[in-house]
């Protein structure tokens, strides 16, 4: 079973940049996709972005593709996602996981949950 800690979220002016971690522990984290998740208030949880175990298949959900990118370090056993161009429509608590599904719409967690980073963005 794979464990995950995300770190890195924080409170951010529109239009600022974070870059969340997630550090994955319990199984050999080079084997798996990964992928990014959040919740924003009074919303269900959706998938934000997807990367493949060796890093060249990545895909992203509409409303951030072009702003977010994500990469992994697979010796370091840790995943990334770098946000640019926030807007206060990103605010949400960011979650990763180990996911089998590069469709975003369809992507569904394998692994535990994480407690989760969260991220607030002001107007």
């Amino acid at each position: 079973q794979m464990q995950v800690v995300e770190s890195g979220g924080g409170l951010v002016q529109a239009g600022g940049s974070l870059r969340l971690s997630c550090t994955a522990s319990g199984l050999t984290f080079g084997h798996y996709a990964m992928g990014w998740f959040r919740r924003a208030p009074g919303k269900e949880r959706e998938g934000v972005s997807y990367i493949s175990w060796d890093g060249f298949i990545t895909s992203y959900a509409d409303s951030v593709k072009g702003r977010f990118t994500i990469s992994r370090d697979n010796a370091k056993s840790t995943l990334y996602l770098q946000m640019n161009s926030l807007k206060p429509e990103d605010t949400a608590m960011y979650y990763c996981a180990r996911v089998g599904d590069a469709n975003i719409r369809n992507m569904k967690a394998l692994s535990a949950w994480g407690q989760g980073t969260l991220v607030t963005v002001s107007p």
